[in-house]
């Protein structure tokens, strides 16, 4: 949600900023939302201006009843009444046009930084650079069902019983594997002076409204029925809204958290040959990064975040790339964002593994996040980033590091989390 000040003063720009979006079906509210602003503003000087004048009526009924003036005294008395009951119908109205004008500035995108490539959806992504080299080797590498069913690491079968599409058992080393690298995600951040957290799982709905769009929101959580409880689709979502309502002193940031959590989304898998693997699921389990800064600050963590998760993926053997996203693929909070993809040598191309984003104050706003400054109060920024996410990491992980006899090596960074051991080998 954007300061109402950029509306007043620069509409211009705020419609510039809904084209480039291409979201044309929300100029209108801008012009709605400046009306509706204008007309509450004089309610509040309607409102003004009878305070003034029942005060001073006040002080007349006093001289009036001193100066035994009884009859003019009841008659302003009684306009002292109407006067309070005008009022009360005022800040009615106005509480009323107050929820209109938050109910459609919360669908008014947030300003996108400049640098930000225009582009109608993920198709006109830029790839900005890459980090290793995406080689194909000589050999065949397997699907990722099949990788895992040759260790004896998958059953989505039993899943299928127990949960339904979208779910699935890793058993024995895969699934040690899948604990060992979302460790060394942990302990690789907290090197860095991150906080490590365990959130809770599930947050209320005004958290959730604070941390992301409506259409996110319906397209992503599930919600419990009959409970105002939704389950996280990220840590990102429970770990900013432990900020909510609160004053936090300049000197106390930046604020540096790694999270986990088990991760529920409404994500289909895709059609054909996907369904049977692990890469579209309803849950996995990620270690995120959040930071909460100044906002002279937050082009600066933008950059580091994102270099983590690189170097995290590089340490694991896997070439990453950054993709840069364009601004009609941007989520309507999102100030900055871009993806980390990692190559997968069976498929021959990059698939994304990560995403780091900054939201500016959007969220902040939204959720009355503020910062205590020698200048007064403000906004903090919060930015966050997928450090690592699995499944979606060990399949980059398992194809990449996938030998011609069918055995995975054992990146050296993840074979302290696996009692020392150097390879997996098929069991079929």
């Amino acid at each position: 949600m954007i300061d109402i000040n950029i509306l007043r003063t620069n509409p211009e720009m705020v419609k510039e900023n809904i084209k480039k979006k291409f979201q044309d079906a929300k100029l209108p509210l801008v012009d709605e939302v400046i009306e509706l602003d204008k007309q509450n503003r004089d309610l509040k000087q309607q409102g003004d201006d009878i305070r003034s004048a029942r005060n001073k009526l006040s002080a007349q009924v006093g001289m009036l009843m001193r100066d035994k003036n009884f009859a003019e005294a009841e008659k302003v008395k009684a306009q002292v009444k109407a006067d309070a009951e005008r009022l009360v119908e005022l800040e009615a109205k106005q509480q009323e046009i107050d929820a209109e004008i938050k109910k459609i500035m919360m669908t008014i995108p947030n300003i996108i930084d400049s640098s930000v490539p225009v582009g109608k959806d993920d198709n006109e992504n830029v790839e900005v650079q890459r980090f290793g080299e995406a080689n194909v080797p000589e050999y065949e590498i397997p699907y990722n069902a099949d990788i895992l069913d040759r260790i004896g690491g998958l059953d989505k079968d039993a899943a299928g019983r127990t949960s339904g599409s979208g779910f699935y058992f890793l058993l024995g080393d895969a699934a040690r594997l899948h604990e060992a690298m979302i460790a060394y995600a942990r302990d690789y951040m907290i090197d860095k002076g991150f906080t490590y957290a365990i959130p809770p799982f599930m947050i209320r709905s005004d958290v959730v409204t604070g941390v992301m769009s409506f259409a996110e929101m319906d397209a992503m959580m599930y919600k419990i029925e009959g409970e105002d409880l939704y389950l996280i689709g990220t840590s990102e979502h429970s770990m900013i809204g432990r900020f909510k309502d609160q004053i936090i002193k300049e000197e106390e940031l930046p604020i540096t958290l790694t999270s986990y959590s088990p991760c529920f989304r409404k994500e289909g898998g895709a059609h054909g040959l996907e369904e049977r693997g692990i890469y579209r699921v309803h849950q996995f389990e990620k270690q995120e990064m959040i930071v909460l800064c100044k906002p002279e600050e937050h082009m600066e963590w933008y950059n580091k975040m994102w270099k983590y998760t690189v170097e995290v993926f590089r340490n694991l053997n896997v070439p990453v790339r950054q993709l840069e996203c364009c601004s009609g693929d941007l989520a309507d909070l999102k100030v900055k964002s871009c993806d980390i993809e990692a190559w997968s040598p069976r498929q021959q191309k990059f698939f994304e593994v990560g995403s780091c984003s900054t939201l500016g104050d959007a969220q902040a706003r939204r959720l009355g996040i503020r910062m205590k400054g020698k200048q007064g109060n403000s906004y903090v920024y919060t930015l966050n980033n997928t450090v690592l996410a699995s499944p979606r990491g060990l399949i980059a992980l398992l194809e990449n590091n996938y030998n011609p006899d069918g055995s995975i090596t054992v990146p050296k960074a993840l074979r302290p989390y696996m009692g020392g051991k150097e390879k997996i080998l098929p069991i079929k």
